[in-house]
């Protein structure tokens, strides 16, 4: 599911509220059947949630595994075997052998990979990605896109992402949600966005779409 809109329209606010580390006003976020909101502060490892993040997030003085470690390590997990999981993960993303470097040694590319296999790492249910690849270069972020495309057909994960580019959410989701100034203006597979925009907002919006 891509989560679509200019900056501003509440995309990232709403990946925050599905995490946990914002709290709705009203209604509630239910995750495979249960309310959320109900059972207090609830982290979104807890809530069977990995997030990859636009700026990588990566710890400088760790290696590329220790890193993918990271959560399993906050679980309490047993060294030997989140070692085990961390180079299952890189192996997913394609960074075997890169494992003992440190981010500084990567590229841009690898080190979105790195935030990649940190989520996979978790095995978490559903993947929160917010705008992961605006800050790669167009070249890698094409390719980061189809192994994006590539990892969901073996992991059949639930991926909520973020973006501003119409290309990108026609290339990624499966369904697109169209959001305006914190509302939700038309839900939809691209065909059926592109074909019969909801009002003159998203037939604006997707005007230029080849």
């Amino acid at each position: 599911l891509t989560l679509l809109g200019p900056s501003g329209c509440g995309k990232t606010t709403t990946l925050r509220c599905i995490a946990g580390l914002e709290r709705p006003e009203e209604g509630d976020i239910i995750i495979d059947g249960q309310p959320m909101l109900s059972q207090g502060f609830v982290p979104p490892s807890k809530r069977g949630i990995g997030m990859v993040f636009q700026n990588f997030a990566l710890f400088p003085h760790r290696t590329v595994l220790k890193n993918v470690e990271y959560g399993l390590e906050i679980q309490g997990m047993e060294p030997e075997k989140r070692r085990e999981i961390g180079m299952q993960a890189l192996e997913q993303v394609g960074l075997k052998g890169w494992e003992d470097s440190k981010p500084a040694q990567l590229s841009g590319g690898m080190q979105q990979r790195v935030g990649l296999a940190r989520a996979l790492a978790l095995d978490a249910d559903i993947m929160l990605m917010d705008e992961a690849f605006s800050a790669l270069d167009p070249l890698i972020r094409r390719d980061m896109q189809d192994e994006l495309l590539e990892l969901q057909d073996k992991v059949q994960k639930s991926i909520v992402f973020i973006s501003h580019d119409l290309d990108e959410a026609i290339k990624l989701g499966d369904r697109i949600v169209l959001m305006k100034d914190g509302v939700i203006v038309q839900v939809g597979t691209a065909e059926e966005i592109l074909t019969n925009p909801a009002n003159d907002y998203v037939a604006k919006f997707v005007e230029d779409v080849d």
